[in-house]
């Protein structure tokens, strides 16, 4: 079973991450009815994702979790992460922002509308009135397939993806991520290419395999 944060390690003095997460479990009540916790296998994820959400340099450093970066929660089915990931979203300053978009959402708009998809989550994914890039949540990456538009067959989450991390390089455009998938299973889906760019795209964080499934 997975450890709580180490308590001998630096934690900055302006955040009880004990109370914040105590916080965060009493919103997914009202969110998600009063079944709704937080097990204590996954406290280990959720310290990670609100040192990254809060900004906080200080524990950043000690976790080993790079702000400039975007966000790769990987666990089983059921585990939890889209929720997470939508209780995090308040916690968030204005530029962090995000929205999450279901990878198979976008499969089917591909399927309707083509390649301007790829476009509308990259190139043109930026704010008119700031001009700053869009923070997306992709949902369930590896659940979509690939989609035929006209006789084009496409993996749009892929393309937007690699888009995204020529933005990223250029633009410092973050993506954050949600899969099933670990790394090798997203390498051998995706191939060496993308799975190299997600090492330079995202902070990597993995659920225990233990954690239960929360659907239950």
């Amino acid at each position: 079973m997975a450890e709580t944060p180490n308590k001998s390690k630096t934690i900055h003095p302006f955040y009880d991450y004990t109370q914040i997460t105590h916080l965060l479990e009493e919103c997914g009540k009202r969110i998600y009815g009063p079944h709704f916790q937080i097990d204590k296998i996954d406290y280990p994820v959720v310290h990670k994702l609100l040192i990254y959400h809060l900004q906080d340099e200080v524990s950043a450093a000690n976790e080993g979790i790079d702000l400039h970066k975007g966000i790769l929660l990987t666990g089983k089915i059921g585990c939890g992460k889209t929720t997470l990931m939508t209780l995090m979203q308040p916690l968030c300053t204005d530029v962090h922002q995000y929205h999450i978009v279901s990878c198979r959402d976008i499969s089917f708009e591909f399927g309707k509308i083509g390649f301007d998809i790829i476009y509308k989550y990259s190139h043109n994914a930026f704010h008119r009135s700031s001009n700053m890039p869009k923070v997306y949540c992709f949902d369930d990456w590896g659940l979509e397939a690939n989609t035929i538009h006209r006789g084009n067959t496409c993996n749009a989450v892929a393309e937007i993806l690699l888009s995204r991390y020529e933005l990223f390089i250029s633009k410092k455009m973050l993506t954050h991520v949600t899969t099933n998938l670990n790394s090798q299973k997203l390498e051998d889906t995706y191939g060496l290419q993308l799975s190299s760019r997600i090492r330079t795209m995202f902070n990597m964080i993995a659920f225990d395999v233990n954690t239960r499934d929360k659907r239950n």
